[in-house]
């Protein structure tokens, strides 16, 4: 059973492999072996439920070399330092051989074996170049250009989405599902950037959580500019309240009233009312916004972290 976990790659939870003569204890450091080598982390209780889970489903534990010691979390503290220095010497060189790509981040692995400059870049970047470059700057040490999508950048970088809680790519997420705008259509939301994108540059996450819901309340509902026949006369559809079953009609006397979906009924006839009501999913000043640059493409996501 396990007793421990570490967080790695995305805030994924680890089982980690404790050998017997090692006490461990909730929130020490310990060195964990990986297969990008040595890495840093903290150790977190499970509970009986998760290594319940776990004891099904077999994951591959991660192997516990040691407990931190006061010179591991220095040495620790020199390597953030070198990894800030080596993503601007990185950066430099990139600027130099004028490479379209946007460096992200900086990894050097506990053991210094191993060095990760990840980046993101619209298409194929020929970096032979550069690494020849970088081999000279950074010796004995193996060097990895890992190549990312916008979403795998923003969940490596962590914060806080405009829901205020953590990105959901760096927290639980751990698959990007496909999104595109009419996701946002039928849930009736305001197809402009700032409401429906996220720090990314691309459609929200959360556009597909409650999708399904919006498509079974949308069953039986009438079409927008429909004619209906309502328990106070015939109306147009107006717009349409999904969650909770409602539909707006204008009335032939000019008012809008709502009413439940089941009390009212489509009909064929020529009522003679002009919805002037403004559609909800559009925004004046979005209208020179292409909409579609918002929805997933080969550059949104690789699984490449």
């Amino acid at each position: 059973m396990y007793k421990f976990a570490v967080k790695y790659l995305k805030n994924t939870f680890y089982p980690i492999s404790v050998p017997e003569t090692l006490t461990l204890q909730d929130g020490q450091m310990v060195i964990v072996r990986t297969d990008k080598g040595e890495e840093v982390l903290k150790v977190i209780s499970v509970n009986s439920d998760v290594s319940k889970m776990w004891e099904k489903t077999q994951p591959e534990p991660l192997p516990v070399v040691r407990v931190c010691s006061q010179r591991d979390l220095q040495t620790l503290d020199d390597i953030r330092k070198e990894e800030v220095t080596s993503f601007f010497k990185c950066r430099e060189l990139i600027k130099q051989h004028g490479l379209v790509m946007n460096l992200v981040q900086c990894r050097i692995t506990f053991d210094r074996k191993k060095i990760t400059f990840y980046y993101t870049a619209p298409e194929r970047v020929d970096f032979r170049a550069l690494l020849k470059d970088l081999t000279q700057v950074f010796t004995r040490v193996r060097i990895d250009l890992r190549h990312i999508g916008v979403r795998d950048e923003t969940s490596i970088l962590d914060g806080t989405g405009i829901c205020g809680r953590p990105f959901c790519c760096s927290s639980f997420l751990r698959k990007f599902a496909t999104i595109n705008v009419k996701l946002a259509k039928d849930q009736g939301m305001p197809i402009a950037p700032g409401k429906i994108s996220g720090t990314c540059g691309r459609l929200l996450c959360c556009l597909t959580y409650e999708y399904s819901n919006y498509i079974d309340a949308a069953k039986g509902m009438p079409p927008v500019g429909s004619s209906v026949m309502t328990p106070e006369g015939l109306g147009k559809v107006c717009y349409l309240q999904f969650l909770n079953g409602q539909v707006a009609v204008k009335l032939e006397d000019g008012k809008v009233k709502e009413f439940a979906k089941n009390d009212i009924e489509m009909v064929d006839a020529d009522v003679n009312v002009e919805i002037d009501v403004q559609p909800l999913n559009t925004y004046d000043d979005d209208s020179n916004i292409d909409i579609r640059q918002l929805e997933d493409d080969k550059n949104s996501s690789t699984g490449n972290i």
